[in-house]
C-alpha cells in the first residue's frame, strides 16, 4: 500500500514536468495559423452585433531575432519595481 501511493505521489510531482521538447528554438504552434473568414449568417436569420468585437491588427513588422545572451521568454522576465529614494533628513 505505502509503495502505491508513493509511485502516485511521484507521478503526480513528475506530471507537471515540461516533456514537449518545446522552448526558444521552436515556434510556437499558433504561428502557422491563419485566419478565415468570418462565418455566414444563415437566410432569415440575424448576424451579431460585432460593433465592441475585439480586432487584431495584421502585424507588420517582423518579429526581431533573439541575441545569443538574451533569455528565452517562455516564461515573463522577473519584474522587481524601482526602489522609492529614502527621504532626506531635514535638520
Amino acid at each position: 500500500m505505502r509503495n502505491c501511493l508513493i509511485v502516485l505521489f511521484a507521478a503526480a510531482a513528475l506530471a507537471g514536468c515540461k516533456t514537449s521538447g518545446g522552448g526558444c528554438g521552436k515556434p510556437p504552434e499558433y504561428t502557422n495559423s491563419d485566419s478565415i473568414a468570418p462565418l455566414a449568417v444563415p437566410p432569415g436569420m440575424d448576424a451579431p452585433n460585432t460593433r465592441g468585437a475585439l480586432r487584431v491588427p495584421e502585424l507588420a513588422t517582423p518579429e526581431r531575432p533573439r541575441g545569443p545572451n538574451e533569455p528565452c521568454l517562455d516564461q515573463p522576465p522577473k519584474y522587481v519595481p524601482p526602489q522609492k529614494p529614502a527621504p532626506t533628513p531635514q535638520a
